[in-house]
């Protein structure tokens, strides 16, 4: 008998017909003969209105109160789809993240997971009870309530499933895989039937908002087979996992993009020893997080010092950069928040040379400006207008072929009958 853990998200048990369904769901898997355990997340938005209440309430909630509130929407759930599988004959148990209990770090909002002890989980299941446990938090060391951060209950499902050492880990959500990138950009997008855990864990950071990045971290780290399938379309989904000698990888796998980016640039710096580590402390130690970054060195003894931010702190960056370019003499600082990144990500891409220079020629034939540069060892990252961001990633989806699959087309479940 195969243990597996079964993760819904807001989008799948959004209403009360929804939860119904995803009941029907979690039975036909329990008559197959498999023990469950199934980690919910807040019923569709509930965890925007509850935060909503908040910041309508005050300005500035305080953190610990926060997570005492926002967790009650995965209590919600959690009560609800149990509630359903025992009204269809499923014999379900319902625990909340400090019932588990899931121990975390006291990091208020963006907790991290310590521990966690399985032994109720173990015991429920060998009752013959469908476990099911609220995503998103747990308990610190003081008892008190905390949460993992957007995209938390995906965490949870994998460290529980790491934890139990199930034979699966299956997140369902809205999609019915991963995609080559977004197939509302680009309408032959394709399904991948497989992608490691490095290309998954690069296209998570780098814009495709499938799974979280966490999540993925965790799988990696604790070689825990996830396959990301849709709650409502059958199918085998996309299986992330290590990578296999038997597995036929394209060059490059897909295109990740994000238009949430803004540059910022410190121009005429002066050109001496640990400038770099004067202008970006004081952005991290206001727990800012900076993405590329390009230094240009001039003929005049000064530098101009390039990189990139997510939007929404570009605003705090740049007051920040003012005072230390003031203080540093710089010429001045100027930003732009119309720009978007571009992202080639592949494994192949370590035995294939040309991969970036394929890329710069492409996006050269379309009249597009690449205007910084970054790249990995299964990565190529540009940065680009915004308003040719669409423009762009058709034009490499195309060029690269990607809506061509691999020679081994898909990946069977390791699920034991």
């Amino acid at each position: 008998m195969s243990l597996i853990v079964q993760k819904f998200g807001g989008t799948s048990v959004k209403d009360l017909d929804s939860i119904r369904y995803v009941a029907k769901k979690v039975m036909m898997a329990r008559k197959q003969g498999h023990d469950l355990v199934v980690v919910v997340s807040a019923m569709g938005h509930e965890t925007d209105r509850l935060e909503k209440l908040a910041t309508n309430l005050c300005a500035h909630p305080h953190p610990r109160e926060m997570d005492v509130l926002l967790s009650t929407g995965e209590q919600v759930s959690i009560a609800l789809l149990s509630m359903a599988l025992v009204d269809i004959g499923c014999p379900a148990k319902s625990y909340m993240g400090f019932q588990v209990p899931i121990q975390t770090d006291s990091q208020f909002n963006k907790a991290r997971i310590v521990a966690i002890d399985e032994e109720n989980i173990r015991r429920d299941l060998k009752a013959g009870f469908v476990v099911v446990v609220a995503g998103f938090q747990g308990v610190d060391e003081n008892g008190d309530i905390t949460t993992l951060g957007r995209g938390g209950s995906d965490t949870t499902a994998v460290a529980l499933a790491a934890r139990l050492e199930a034979d699966e880990c299956q997140i369902y959500t809205d999609v019915d895989g991963v995609y080559t990138t977004d197939p509302r950009t680009v309408p032959d997008a394709r399904r991948m039937s497989c992608v490691t855990f490095e290309e998954m864990l690069e296209l998570s950071s780098l814009g495709a908002n499938v799974l979280q990045i966490r999540a993925v971290e965790f799988a990696g780290k604790y070689n825990v087979p996830l396959r990301v399938l849709s709650t409502f379309v059958e199918g085998p989904g996309t299986l992330i996992t290590y990578e296999d000698n038997n597995m036929e990888h394209a060059v490059v796998s897909g295109i990740a993009f994000s238009r949430d980016e803004a540059k910022l640039i410190v121009r005429g710096v002066p050109d001496v020893p640990g400038v770099a580590a004067k202008i970006l402390m004081p952005i991290s130690d206001a727990n800012i997080e900076v993405d590329m970054i390009i230094q240009n060195l001039g003929d005049d003894g000064t530098t101009d010092f390039t990189f990139t931010v997510h939007r929404r702190d570009y605003d705090q960056a740049l007051k920040i950069l003012k005072a230390v370019a003031k203080e540093m003499k710089a010429k001045s600082v100027v930003g732009d928040t119309k720009i978007a990144k571009v992202s080639l990500v592949g494994v192949g891409m370590r035995s294939h040379a040309g991969i970036a220079s394929t890329m710069f020629k492409i996006l050269g034939q379309e009249g597009i400006n690449i205007q910084l540069i970054s790249t990995s060892e299964i990565k190529v990252s540009v940065v680009m207008d915004e308003k040719y961001l669409e423009l762009g990633v058709r034009a490499l989806h195309d060029a690269f072929e990607l809506h061509k699959a691999p020679v081994q087309e898909e990946y069977p479940s390791r699920i034991r009958a």
